[in-house]
């Protein structure tokens, strides 16, 4: 399945499966665009991300925790 920044849920448990050490309240918005950028299944524009569908990732990858 190819990821969209839409997806925030299902990019969030990619992202808690691929960095099991990181603590995603203190992820800086940078660190996390270029992470998700460089998901395997990701498929999307990296310009079309906003800091309304990055916050809205760490918060689906935060509550997954």
């Amino acid at each position: 399945m190819k990821l969209k920044w839409t997806d925030s849920l299902d990019i969030a448990i990619e992202l808690l499966e691929k960095h099991p050490d990181v603590d995603p309240k203190y992820i800086r918005f940078t660190d996390l665009h270029q992470w998700v950028c460089d998901l395997e299944n990701f498929d999307d524009t990296p310009e079309n991300s906003n800091e309304k569908i990055l916050e809205a990732i760490q918060m689906n990858w935060i509550e997954e925790l």
